[in-house]
């Protein structure tokens, strides 16, 4: 005769019936980390892009947590069940999210807990990411180490195995094999999300409320001719694709999210024939179709122009678009993606449009020098007479002064600091009722 399985006893059930989740507050955040670096088999360094943390509680006693980052950037099992290509897989990314994190407390010990967390987790998901970023989910994913676990309490919650990783990790831009493939689950968290996915927009997909820009016919033609200036490095001869028709393919990809060559060309390969011939594409005379530019044609183009001659042309463009008394930021970052032949990081310098969101220059900072003597680079091709323009405390210098005001007939506004005293001090002693305005002040 068998044996029955033992039944759960009843301050068991009580205890599920009654767990609460929820976000943890700002003042727990150390707690929270503490324990999942103590207690989690994987440890904790951070949660990446996009993040909450959960922690399910039973009379204020914390039982459980549970933390969401970012998508896995690169998963080909949850890629193949979506079906969406490269383009709008890094367009629609931030609609999926993954439970890098979920610890049971080792003090805890109930019954179907992990299940019952997880499943009161998935219900409140995707209000409160919309709450917090503005946006919904529309699927959630794990990673679950086939070493240590089965993916039990996933399974019992419907979520569905995908298969395999191929063992491989990201440490900062590259990739190692660690030779410890581990099971992908996923999780709809809407149930026509799947569909939603693959499609080519997506309501909300604006994480800010941002006005969109409105170009005229007049502004795209003045697009076109600013592209044309652009000159084409290649050789004449063997040429199919216009360089125009190929930028032009180019950037629509990229404000659609592409963000590679190949995400571009799938971008073009799934325009329709109409959309082709208005980006001026190659028309096929034999078939009497209009034929995209390849991966390679692309790269080519896009590895061989000028990256100065794009810019201009670019700069000229939003320039002419906005003008005058607008607002320009002047900004420097440090792209940690992005290294020289020596290893050195590179560091960019920038002029942005605060109204319209964007930016119309920016030079590289070489490792020999720093920020002031580029600001000069940056802004000599401009035409910003009547704009102001914003710079921080590194900048407020006199030379640069003089060349916004002299040079360009642009007014600026400079950040004073400590570290120059003596500036600091004279304008506390100056009389600002007797000081003339530049400009009628109401």
């Amino acid at each position: 005769m068998s044996k029955k399985e033992p039944e759960k006893s009843t301050p068991d059930i009580r205890i599920l019936q009654s767990i609460e989740i929820r976000p943890i507050k700002r003042e727990e955040r150390a707690q929270w980390d503490a324990l999942v670096r103590q207690h989690h088999y994987l440890g904790l360094h951070t949660l990446i892009g996009e993040t909450i943390r959960y922690v399910a509680t039973h009379h204020e006693q914390w039982l459980a947590l549970i933390g969401w980052s970012a998508a896995a950037l690169k998963c080909k099992a949850r890629d193949q069940w979506i079906g969406w290509p490269s383009f709008l897989k890094t367009k629609h990314l931030a609609f999926v999210a993954n439970n890098s994190r979920f610890l049971i407390l080792p003090s805890i010990h109930i019954p179907n807990l992990a299940s019952r967390v997880l499943a009161l987790n998935l219900k409140r998901l995707s209000d409160d990411w919309q709450t917090l970023y503005g946006h919904p989910l529309y699927l959630a994913e794990t990673f679950v180490d086939p070493r240590h676990f089965k993916g039990t309490c996933y399974k019992a919650q419907g979520w569905l195995f995908l298969g395999h990783t191929r063992g491989f990790s990201k440490c900062s831009t590259r990739y190692y094999h660690h030779g410890n493939p581990k099971m992908v689950f996923v999780r709809l968290l809407h149930p026509d999300g799947k569909r939603m996915l693959r499609e080519p927009f997506i309501e909300n997909l604006s994480f800010q409320e941002v006005k969109p820009m409105q170009l005229s016919l007049k502004h795209a033609e003045s697009l076109k001719e600013h592209l044309s200036s652009i000159p084409d490095p290649r050789l004449r001869r063997g040429i199919r694709h216009r360089k125009l028709s190929v930028l032009t393919t180019a950037l629509c990809a990229i404000i659609c999210s592409a963000n590679s060559f190949i995400a571009i060309a799938d971008w073009a390969k799934a325009c329709t024939q109409s959309m082709l011939k208005r980006l001026g594409c190659r028309l096929n005379p034999k078939t009497r179709r209009y034929e995209p530019p390849s991966e390679p044609t692309i790269r080519r183009l896009l590895q061989l122009i000028d990256a100065n001659a794009v810019d201009q042309a670019f700069s000229n463009w939003f320039r002419s678009l906005t003008g005058e008394n607008i607002a320009i930021a002047i900004d420097g970052k440090t792209l940690k993606g992005a290294r020289q032949q020596d290893g050195s990081q590179v560091h960019l310098l920038s002029a942005f449009l605060q109204q319209k969101g964007i930016v119309i220059a920016q030079c590289e900072v070489e490792s020999t020098t720093n920020e002031i003597p580029v600001v000069k680079q940056l802004l000599e091709p401009l035409a910003i007479q009547g704009s102001v323009v914003t710079l921080d405390a590194l900048h407020t210098q006199k030379s640069t002064a003089e060349f916004l005001v002299k040079e360009k007939g642009a007014d600026y506004l400079f950040t004073v600091k400590d570290n120059q005293p003596t500036l600091k001090q004279r304008i506390r002693d100056l009389d600002l009722v007797s000081f003339p305005p530049s400009a009628p002040n109401d």
